[in-house]
């Protein structure tokens, strides 16, 4: 089997607009979660809290570039070109040669040009529809808008497996050069915020209502926790065959070594700890390695009660008395939907590589029934690992987890 490197990353999120000051706010413990204004004028929500990435589309987006985009793919060619611009492969004739390929995934497209598209039902009036409107709002955008703008003519694999879309991107894109099928691939998530995402999880009675206090949530795995709060970003990953990153001189980051992937095959919306730990084990046996030998797990950390719960059962299974460390980055970022995977791929990839790993912010009292893990809690811990895992799970029983070996 090919070796599979990681040549660069991109990211864009309420930590920062790059990777390096995404790590820098991480290390300084800083929430981002704020109390929206917005939201709290929406009659029947009950959460009016949000983690914003902040981001305004670049100047040099110019309308010919964003033609078909939606703030979703502009966010996703954002963290690209940071990703691409780091491995070195921004004017490469790789990326249009056929063996490069693009994996991207998000929850949904355009939210405006949704929204669009909806009027047409409920005014019976087909107007504020162009012949882009269907490319921003597709499933596929971020994908097809990133293969488009970078002329690649390789695999096109679009992932829209809700809060696995960024994580699945990343295993697929893994799994196509392993196996020969390409040598580089762009890989990653992507969401724009929205008020329906709010809902839909305001419905369930799974979102924060901590409206006085947002800097008090997420709380995963406290026995206090109350749900979760939404976000909105992107990551990119650069994926490639690791002789031919070498051959071309490219500094690598880390490795890929790791894949599982699997479904409960039980219930949409309620999580099943034994399918989740066989995901993780099967990450393990593709990794060819121990739980042992894994220093710390980025655990998907919704904050939710049937989901901290689920997963906390299904890691400490796993991985027994080895107790690797265990933090969330969605306590900082909130719930990034289908950008999360991505983004808390890339800085589990980043804490490895300084050997400092965040803790879980607001986790004072650790629920019993998540759980024997050892939870990072207070200041961030100085560990030097040679394996981190990254661990999503998504509605319909999707769950993914990937194994990352130090550069």
């Amino acid at each position: 089997m090919r070796r599979v490197v990681i040549t660069g990353m991109g990211i864009v999120s309420s930590l920062g607009h790059t990777v390096d000051a995404a790590f820098e706010r991480l290390k300084r413990l800083e929430n981002c979660v704020r109390r929206s204004d917005d939201l709290a004028g929406y009659k029947g929500l009950q959460s009016c809290l949000w983690a914003p990435c902040g981001w305004t589309r670049p100047e040099r987006y110019t309308r010919k570039v964003v033609r078909t985009m939606s703030p979703v793919s502009e966010m996703a060619l954002d963290a690209t070109e940071q990703a691409l611009a780091q491995a070195g492969l921004a004017d490469d004739p790789v990326l249009k040669g056929g063996r490069c390929g693009v994996a991207y995934g998000s929850c949904s497209g355009g939210v405006a040009a949704n929204a669009d598209f909806l009027s047409i039902l409920q005014n019976r009036e087909v107007r504020n529809v162009t012949s882009g409107t269907y490319i921003k709002m597709m499933p596929q955008t971020c994908a097809v808008n990133l293969s488009v703008h970078f002329g690649t003519t390789g695999r096109l694999l679009p992932t829209g497996t809700a809060c696995t879309s960024g994580s699945l991107a990343i295993g697929e894109a893994y799994e196509q050069i392993r196996y020969g099928l390409q040598d580089v691939m762009i890989a990653g998530g992507a969401e724009e915020f929205s008020v329906t995402q709010v809902a839909v999880f305001d419905t369930l009675f799974a979102t924060s209502r901590r409206n006085d206090s947002p800097e008090t949530t997420p709380r995963a795995f406290d026995v206090n926790r109350d749900g979760l709060v939404i976000g909105d970003g992107a990551a990119t990953l650069v994926l490639e065959e690791r002789e031919h990153a070498l051959a071309r001189g490219a500094s690598i980051l880390a490795e890929v070594v790791g894949f599982g992937m699997n479904t409960d095959g039980r219930h949409v919306t309620q999580p099943n700890a034994e399918t989740m730990a066989i995901a993780l084990k099967l990450a393990l046996t593709d990794a060819a390695i121990d739980p042992s030998a894994i220093g710390y797990v980025n655990a998907h950390g919704t904050a939710t009660d049937l989901g901290d719960i689920a997963e906390g059962t299904a890691t400490s299974f796993v991985f027994g008395s080895a107790r690797p460390s265990v933090s969330t980055i969605k306590s900082y970022t909130g719930h990034t939907l289908g950008a999360c995977g991505a983004i808390e791929a890339a800085m589990s990839v980043e804490m490895m590589r300084h050997g400092w790993f965040a803790p879980n912010l607001n986790l004072a009292d650790v629920d019993s029934r998540c759980g024997d893990n050892d939870f990072i809690r207070g200041e961030g811990r100085a560990l030097d690992t040679e394996y981190v895992m990254s661990n999503n799970f998504a509605f319909g029983g999707v769950n993914t987890s990937v194994v990352f070996k130090k550069g």
